[in-house]
């Protein structure tokens, strides 16, 4: 073998013995095969073998093995946000004249998505309210594919009846699924109460740094599996492994950040709620929450993010009165280790369940820090907009 050719091919070094703790980042478009007649049969290796880097690496079904065993699934697929594996949940089991209904709660960017592009497709688009089941009921059809459910609801966090809906939808012949980002699979399994496909942000609390975007859907039925992988091949849609190398060392402090964040929450909103000029918290661990009652029966815990409604009126001082923060940052997103927060409107996203108070919640997301830092900035902000 020349030299030239040496510096091509890669030596077989033994790697028997070498056991770490950390997942190796296994990086691939071309896959080779030992035989002419392997080639030429790829399907042969079956959905756990390996053809082409944009079907998976060691790496990334690494990570899709421990989401599938934690959502307690038939298996899983990653896709590069959250917003990603809510697209692809739906878009294989949908076609011209089908029916779509979705929670009037959700994630505005799936609103954005269902009326713009599967309204293009010819997929006619309903939205039902969240807390009342019975408007499901009313409103589903034979025509009725998906029944799409997030669980807290986007900002204003209502909880819904899953098993209720998963019955209503499976009636008629529809697919359910739901987004789970908020919660994360250590505090909710949507799959073990009804629904076929689980969504998850990646991005958020399970990678947990805020530096990396990825996300997930789980499949109940392995049978649900074949039309997901063709639309991802289809698509070229496909992950990097060092991003899902992150999401697994992030993984692996997920329940302690979860615990903290969710500890350092409620401290937080006992000191909010104690100001005058608070209407309400939103948050489902709440006893007070309209949906408590159902978070209670269903989920393990809460995680760190929670909603502040102000007094009728106060709403145009909350923006400017976030320059007072030291510790908090404002920033989109959350579930990384620095705790944001970020005013978000209501009313544009809302076209079932009448939002009647001022047009802004205020969502803060505690991450990390000493829980007294961030009492410390509240009040500073609270006192600001008293001021």
């Amino acid at each position: 073998m020349k030299d030239l050719t040496h510096c091509v091919v890669t030596p077989n070094v033994n790697s028997e013995g070498f056991a770490p703790l950390g997942v190796g980042v296994h990086r691939a478009s071309t896959i080779v095969f030992q035989t002419a007649e392997d080639y030429a049969n790829p399907g042969q290796r079956g959905p756990d073998g390996y053809s082409y880097g944009l079907y998976g690496t060691p790496t990334t079904r690494t990570l899709e093995a421990k989401l599938t065993a934690l959502e307690k699934g038939a298996r899983t697929f990653l896709v590069p946000s959250g917003q990603a594996a809510n697209a692809i949940a739906m878009l294989p089991f949908l076609t011209a004249g089908d029916r779509v209904l979705i929670a009037d709660s959700v994630y505005p960017p799936v609103r954005d998505f269902a009326n713009t592009d599967l309204v293009r497709f010819g997929i006619e688009v309903a939205y039902y309210d969240p807390l009342d089941t019975s408007d499901l009921e009313a409103k589903i059809d034979a025509r009725t594919k998906v029944v799409w459910c997030e669980s807290p609801g986007s900002t204003t966090m209502e909880i819904q009846d899953l098993p209720v809906i998963t019955d209503i939808a499976h009636r008629h012949g529809a697919l359910v699924g739901c987004d789970n980002t908020w919660s994360t699979p250590l505090n909710y399994k949507p799959l073990t109460l009804g629904a076929d496909i689980v969504t998850e942000g990646l991005t958020k609390y399970i990678s947990g740094h805020s530096d990396v975007l990825l996300g997930s859907l789980t499949v109940r039925d392995e049978q649900l599996t074949t039309p997901i992988r063709s639309t991802l091949g289809r698509m070229g849609i496909s992950v990097s492994p060092d991003d899902a190398s992150l999401v697994l060392r992030g993984f692996e402090t997920l329940g302690v950040r979860m615990k903290h964040a969710s500890q350092g929450a409620l401290q937080l909103i006992e000191r909010i709620q104690a100001a005058d000029i608070v209407e309400r918290v939103i948050h489902p661990a709440l006893p007070t929450d309209p949906g408590h009652s159902i978070w209670k029966r269903d989920f393990q815990g809460a995680s760190g993010v929670f909603g502040v409604v102000f007094k009728q009126g106060l709403s145009d001082r909350v923006s400017p009165a976030l320059n007072v923060l030291k510790t908090f940052a404002i920033g989109a997103s959350w579930g990384g280790t620095r705790s944001l927060i970020a005013p978000m409107p209501v009313k544009a996203y809302r076209t079932v369940r009448r939002w009647d108070a001022d047009d802004l919640v205020l969502r803060i997301s505690v991450g990390l820090e000493d829980h007294q830092d961030l009492v410390d900035d509240i009040e500073a902000l609270l006192a600001e907009i008293s001021r």
